[in-house]
């Protein structure tokens, strides 16, 4: 027996949403400040590439990037030309069509789409860094549109310029609700922002990049923000009204003036601690291992002298051969969970993915704090339970139904069982130890003395059983 609300039955074979291939020549470099990897780039560097800068590959997705070389791959991802197109059916809650501003879940839902359907899938994966490096949550800001605005304001600073995205974020209204700006008025300061603006968005705790007076002066410099409340609209109309703006000098970072909230914006990532902070939270979305001093410094210089432009350090750090040759990553749930509707090219057709996504780890627009999610907890003995779930109902419905037990192979192997499986993924990575557990498992589920009458049967259930094993495996949570 299982406990799923409906079959989802497989809808017809979708094409594969492919990136722009850039036309330039062979042999093009781009530009990094560090080191970047010499070795072999061939289909499984591809595969890692794409789940470190994506949600993994669709099928024929990793023989394409192959097939470009490392440096023309990465600037398909990180240059991409015109807008995003979107392959495939569009989203449904499995009932109808999405309504992302006024129903419960749809949000995520429609997020979700974007990042197994798109053509871009580093602009969407940048989204969702931001959307982690600057955390905010629809429990606190209650209001979807405001939500999928900020979506869309990070979107369009995937590789831009951090300076504008700080600036426009401070004035984001969800940001201007979650963290108290428009209770920070003068005479009545709300410290709220101002201290996560350092400790959290530019600078980092406990390195000495501020004190309890910096936080204090710069809450003041922030004052001014306020919105509009209706009963049909909420909150609205958010903007800097200068009346309420304290207008007395301050001193941040030892520096005295009448600072306005632009000005003590710019200061902080203007600020001497900005870059190393940058560029090691920048770093270790993609490479779980930190950077040598050496490369750090360097991506700090080619930070700072390009007018912190986000995509030099991106590229460089995609380019890094710790990348391509270091330990492996865990994928965030919501990645794992877009890469396997991309591997089944399935569309997102059930409300379902909100709440196994949320056991699994990972709710996308509700981060469980300020400080976004620790990555240190996406597999634990709950969130594991969580991904087998996600992949149970990522198979159900496409799998070989009981009905045709009757007709399936008398005589398939174990080997031939597991290759069969191993492909309906698309022949994912698979260390020798995983391979090795799956062929035994191959080899002991249907016993030689079976009845005649029940070997078909139990192959089929072989068959089935290897296709949940190989996507829940450990292999696949990495990367």
């Amino acid at each position: 027996m299982t406990d799923f609300k409906k079959v989802v039955p497989r809808p017809p074979l979708q094409p594969v949403p492919l990136v722009q291939v850039p036309t330039r020549p062979t042999g093009f470099q781009l530009p990094s400040p560090v080191a970047t990897y010499k070795g072999a780039f061939g289909v499984r560097q591809a595969e890692r590439l794409l789940w470190r800068a994506g949600f993994g590959p669709s099928p024929g997705q990793a023989a394409a990037f192959a097939g470009m070389g490392l440096h023309r791959a990465v600037a398909a991802l990180t240059r991409p030309t015109g807008g995003p197109t979107f392959t495939g059916a569009a989203p449904t809650d499995g009932e109808g069509p999405l309504a992302p501003n006024d129903v419960w879940g749809h949000e995520m839902l429609w997020w979700l789409d974007r990042m197994m359907r798109t053509n871009q899938p580093l602009v969407e994966r940048m989204t969702l860094v931001w959307h982690d490096w600057f955390a905010t949550s629809l429990d606190g800001v209650s209001q979807a549109n405001l939500m999928l605005a900020q979506n869309d304001l990070f979107r369009r600073y995937a590789f831009g310029s951090f300076d504008g995205l700080i600036r426009d974020v401070t004035k984001d209204g969800a940001m201007i609700l979650w963290l108290n700006l428009s209770e920070n008025r003068s005479g009545r300061p709300n410290e709220n922002y101002a201290r996560e603006l350092m400790e959290l968005f530019t600078l980092g705790a406990d390195r000495g990049a501020y004190t309890e007076d910096d936080v204090r002066d710069l809450a003041r410099a922030l004052t001014g923000f306020r919105y509009t409340w209706s009963s049909t609209l909420g909150a609205h109309d958010f903007r800097f009204d200068p009346t309420r703006h304290d207008t007395n000098a301050k001193t941040i970072f030892g520096f005295t003036g009448n600072f306005g909230w632009e000005q003590a914006v710019a200061m902080c990532v203007r600020h001497r601690l900005h870059a190393s902070f940058f560029v090691d939270k920048l770093w270790g979305n993609f490479i779980p291992t930190p950077p040598s001093a050496a490369d750090r410094a360097a991506l700090e210089r080619a930070y700072v002298q390009g007018g912190f432009q986000v995509r030099p350090v991106l590229e460089a750090i995609l380019l890094h051969p710790q990348l391509h040759t270091g330990a492996r990553m865990v994928k965030p749930p919501v990645v794992f969970l877009a890469g396997m509707l991309r591997a089944l090219r399935r569309s997102v057709d059930t409300i379902d993915w909100v709440w196994l996504s949320e056991h699994a780890g990972q709710r996308l627009f509700m981060p469980p704090d300020v400080s976004g999610w620790d990555d240190e907890h996406w597999l634990d003995t709950g969130t594991v339970g969580g991904r087998w779930r996600l992949v149970q109902y990522g198979v159900w419905g496409r799998q070989i139904p009981a009905s045709a037990f009757a007709s399936y192979s008398a005589t398939e192997t174990p080997g031939e069982a597991l290759a069969a499986a191993r492909a309906f993924w698309n022949d994912p990575d698979l260390t020798p130890e995983t391979v090795s557990t799956l062929a035994a498992f191959a080899s002991r589920s249907v016993p030689a003395n079976a009845p005649f009458y029940e070997v078909r049967r139990l192959r089929a259930m072989r068959q089935n059983a290897l296709r949940h094993l190989i996507y829940s495996s450990p292999d696949l949570q990495v990367s």
